[in-house]
C-alpha cells in the first residue's frame, strides 16, 4: 500500500517525501517504489522530487528487524542506514537526512551527527536535520558544536510542547526550517471550534487547510502531511499552490 499512496500523493502533485529508515514503522522500500513509478509516468526527474529520510538510533528500531547491526559502533550504524536508505529510494543522494531523535547524551547524539556530517562532505547527503528534539537547551547546543548546521528540526506539533515557540523562535532567527507533524491529529479540538469553522469559511476551506495555511504564512514552518485519502491530497497540493501564489 505504501507504494500506492506515494505515487499517488506524487501524481496528485506532492514533491517533497519524507519517511525514515526505520522498518518498524516506515516502510522505506515501499517509497521508494512509489516515487520511482509515479516519476516515470509522469516523466519527472530525480530533480524534480526532494527525498528526505531518517536515521533512527537503536531505541526506536524494532530489534528484530533493525536495518544495522546494534552491536557495531554508532559510526558504523549511522553509516549503513544511510546505505539501506539510498538503497531502499533508488537513488544516489538524499536531499536531506534527518536524525530521528537524539541519543540519550550529547556526546552520543555529536558522534551520530559527526558521521552524518561526513556524508554531506561525500555529496550523498545535502543536508541534516534533527526530529523528535524538544528540548531547547540540547537542539541549541547541537546547532553551536554541529560543523553542518541543522537545516530542518522536525517535531510533534501539540500543545504538551506549548507548541515548540521558544524552539521555533530559534529557527525563525537562524534560517532552520520547523517541519510540523502529527499537526492534524493532535488538535482536533482545535480544529472543530466554531471560530476556526468560521475562519476557514471565509477563505473557501476546510479547517484542516485552514490550519496548513496560517503554519505556511509564518514563512518557516512547513506541516507534514500524512494523508492516504486521495481528496485530502488535492486538497493539501491545493493549498499550498495557493500559498506559493499568494
Amino acid at each position: 500500500d505504501t507504494a500506492m499512496y506515494v505515487s499517488q500523493a506524487v501524481t496528485a502533485g506532492f514533491r517533497f517525501i519524507d519517511t525514515a529508515c526505520q522498518p518498524r514503522h516506515y516502510n522505506e522500500p515501499g517509497v521508494g517504489n512509489g516515487w520511482t513509478a509515479a516519476a516515470q509516468e509522469l516523466g519527472l526527474q530525480r530533480q524534480d522530487l526532494w527525498l528526505q529520510t531518517k536515521y533512527t538510533p537503536f531505541g526506536g528500531q524494532d530489534p528484530d528487524n533493525c536495518p544495522y547491526n546494534p552491536n557495531d559502533p554508532i559510526k558504523v550504524q549511522v553509516q549503513t542506514s544511510l546505505e539501506t536508505s539510498l538503497r531502499n529510494l533508488h537513488t544516489e543522494y538524499l536531499d536531506s537526512w534527518v536524525m530521528h531523535s537524539p541519543f540519550r547524551t550529547m556526546d552520543e547524539t555529536m558522534e551520530a551527527w559527526r558521521t552524518m556530517e561526513e556524508a554531506v562532505d561525500s555529496g550523498k547527503v545535502r543536508q541534516l536535520g534533527m526530529s523528535n528534539c524538544y528540548s531547547f537547551d540540547f537542539f541549541r547546543e547541537l546547532y553551536e558544536n554541529a560543523r553542518h548546521k541543522p537545516a530542518v528540526l522536525q517535531n510533534r506539533f501539540y500543545r504538551d510542547s506549548n507548541f515548540d515557540t521558544e524552539l521555533r523562535s530559534f529557527c525563525k532567527q537562524h534560517g532552520i526550517q520547523y517541519q510540523s507533524f502529527w499537526t492534524l491529529g493532535a488538535n482536533r479540538a482545535a480544529l472543530r471550534h466554531p471560530a476556526v469553522k468560521k475562519a476557514a469559511d471565509s477563505f473557501g476551506l476546510t479547517p484542516e487547510t485552514y490550519m496548513f495555511a496560517f503554519l505556511m504564512s509564518l514563512g518557516y514552518v512547513n506541516p507534514l502531511s500524512g494523508t492516504t485519502s486521495q481528496l485530502h491530497m488535492a486538497q493539501d497540493v491545493a493549498i499550498m499552490e495557493r500559498m506559493q501564489g499568494g
